[in-house]
């Protein structure tokens, strides 16, 4: 039998685009999505919402919105308009460094 022969991976500790071939993957699809803010709430008060009921989040109005790719966080940002319709400007991005410690 056989032994397939592999390269030593050495990491580098910053993820460099230069030896990374894009073209592989540029056509996958992902999900974005924004999260304005979070909360717990019960079965029972879930039950009872209708149009019209407010429900309280964890963040204060102005602070910024998180984004998320495929749930993992990558930047956050704040609500802009653009032609009519909601989009998010970014205030900040988390280096891929960053991203791959919160995974470890």
């Amino acid at each position: 039998m056989e032994t397939a022969g592999f390269e030593t991976f050495e990491p580098t500790g910053e993820l460099g685009h230069s030896d990374v071939n894009l073209d592989m993957i540029v056509d996958v699809p992902v999900t974005l999505s924004m999260e304005v803010g979070r909360t717990s709430i019960s079965i029972r008060n879930l039950l009872q919402l209708n149009q019209g009921s407010v429900v309280e989040l964890d963040r204060v109005a102005g602070e910024p919105l998180d984004v998320f790719v495929n749930g993992t966080l990558v930047a956050h940002g704040e609500v802009v308009v653009v032609n009519e319709k909601f989009g998010i400007r970014l205030t900040d991005v988390i280096s891929p460094s960053e991203r791959v410690k919160k995974l470890q």
